[in-house]
């Protein structure tokens, strides 16, 4: 009797499984809203497919108030916050987590430290990071910040805390200072790590981003969000929420490619 377990769809079987949920959901959504509008075509709810594509055409054309195309200039606004948001996270994590999983001496007064601000909700000092840094991009880069840095740092410390400390002993026996151990040895396994733990941060990181803008921005896809929900504009928020998602997921699949290029090892193939 062939075990669940040892079922492995082929790569068409697997996209079209894939593939089927969003289809229902789909049209579970397109039943639902006929339904509303068939009973009240005003309905504002459950916006009809031609009304979220007359809205996102709205959105794309210029603004003759601005001059800007608003869906362009929130997007653009959004992702320099994350992108900037990121680069510093990951730079920070890759900095001490490698030096807390090879440093007990470093290990010792910081560990605690960043463990105590990893439980912290990042949301309850976002109004004391408005008091420190205005209202200005500072205050949402650093939300983003430290809402996944602490989380990152934990995560490339235990993995580099995890290295055999056979491979420390004969590097160090082939006479590697703690440098060429940080470099040579903790570096190249840690980065494939490093990669998996960015692309687990980006769900909360954008939390994180729609928050802060809601609250004080005059640009961004979350402002714009929070901006139109006054007015019950479900035809502008569901196709930004679907944006915004679509953002993520190439951001991740990016950042899956990069791991696999570059760290082919690290990505065994599986047989089906």
């Amino acid at each position: 009797m062939r075990r669940l377990l040892n079922v492995r769809p082929n790569s068409g079987l697997r996209i079209l499984l894939g593939v089927l949920p969003l289809v229902a959901v789909a049209l579970v959504y397109l039943m639902a809203s006929q339904a509303r509008h068939a009973e009240n075509p005003r309905d504002k709810l459950l916006p009809t497919p031609g009304a979220m594509a007359e809205a996102v055409q709205l959105m794309s054309r210029v603004d003759p108030l601005t001059g800007d195309r608003p869906l362009v200039v929130d997007t653009a606004a959004s992702l320099k916050r994350i992108g900037v948001a990121l680069g510093i996270a990951t730079g920070t994590a890759l900095v001490l987590g490698i030096g807390l999983g090879l440093l007990p001496v470093l290990r010792a007064p910081l560990g605690p430290l960043v463990a105590a601000i990893a439980v912290i909700p990042p949301i309850a000092v976002l109004p004391i990071l408005f008091i420190v840094f205005g209202l200005g991009e500072t205050a949402k880069i650093a939300l983003i910040v430290i809402g996944i840095t602490p989380v990152m740092v934990r995560d490339m410390a235990g993995q580099v805390a995890a290295i055999p400390e056979e491979q420390l002993v004969k590097a160090q026996t082939l006479g590697s200072s703690t440098w060429q151990l940080a470099v040579r040895v903790a570096l190249p396994q840690a980065m494939p790590r490093l990669i998996d733990s960015l692309r687990l941060s980006l769900c909360p990181a954008w939390v994180y981003l729609i928050s802060a803008e809601a609250i004080a921005a005059d640009v961004g896809l979350g402002y714009r969000i929070f901006l139109v929900r006054r007015y019950l504009s479900m035809d502008i928020i569901l196709p930004y929420v679907v944006w915004i998602s679509l953002l993520a997921v190439a951001m991740d699949v990016s950042l899956r490619l990069i791991s696999r290029r570059a760290y082919p090892w690290a990505h065994p193939v599986r047989s089906r």
